[in-house]
């Protein structure tokens, strides 16, 4: 899909949200739902005064999250995808520790990292280097094994077949991982934000929540979702220039 076309995609929702929105705020009369007007118009009023240095500072904390998460967990998926011995070991510990809802974690992950922002990055970590070692390990063992047989036939080492196999082969469910993950993501630190911070979206969400400041809130909401829209995008951009093998067929 080109670039236009996706734009067109992106207005094309946000004029239906939009609407939507401008319809049950009209019908409601309600103060709760204020008027996308109104609201956008407080934003464009306060965005750089009062919550340009929120919307930084839960993008670095997102960012540093996914970077982590992927820099530990993709060895971690290759080598259970690649190596028997190792998915054997590691599967079980995996299997294990995933479903276990992360949130709950919270208040030991606070205790023993602190209330900054490294317990709000570690509890990140902990939801997305999951599903990241997950998926590349699938995406490993679906690599028919005759893919390796070249390599192994003109003396290849582990590392070139993971260069030139399995890490371009991995990489589409690597950024497929990343987009599931993400929602949640941003779910749990919107939560993390309303605790010992005086930065980030939630924060200032839930301080406008309680001055009864529905106008900020709102606005808060916009910019927290504009910022899942530029993380999908950036992944998006990614896999068109990192996997085109894989968009072009798709």
């Amino acid at each position: 899909m080109t670039g236009k076309k996706k734009i067109v995609q992106y207005v094309h929702g946000m004029v239906v949200l939009f609407v939507l929105w401008y319809g049950i705020s009209a019908l409601a009369e309600l103060p709760v739902i204020p008027s996308p007007l109104a609201v956008m118009s407080n934003l464009v009023q306060i965005f750089y005064g009062k919550m340009m240095v929120h919307g930084f500072y839960s993008l670095w904390r997102i960012f540093a999250g996914v970077f982590l998460s992927t820099v530990f967990g993709m060895p971690i998926g290759l080598c259970m995808g690649y190596f028997e011995r190792w998915d054997r070991i590691l599967s079980p510990i995996v299997y294990l520790i995933y479903p276990i809802p992360k949130i709950a974690l919270l208040p030991m992950i606070m205790l023993l990292f602190g209330l900054g922002d490294l317990s709000k990055i570690v509890i990140m970590i902990l939801i997305i280097i999951f599903q990241v070692i997950v998926a590349i390990r699938d995406g490993v063992k679906s690599i028919p094994k005759e893919a390796y047989d070249p390599l192994y036939s003109l003396g290849a080492g582990y590392m070139d077949i993971f260069k030139e196999i399995i890490i371009p082969a991995s990489l589409p469910k690597l950024l497929t991982s990343l987009r599931i993950a993400m929602a949640t993501a941003i779910s749990v630190l919107f939560f993390t934000e309303t605790f010992g911070t005086q930065y980030g979206m939630g924060y200032f969400i839930m301080d406008a929540w309680m001055r009864v400041n529905y106008l900020e809130m709102y606005s808060g909401i916009v910019v927290l979702s504009i910022i899942g829209l530029a993380l999908f995008i950036a992944i998006d951009i990614l896999e068109e220039r990192l996997c085109r093998w894989h968009c072009s067929r798709r």
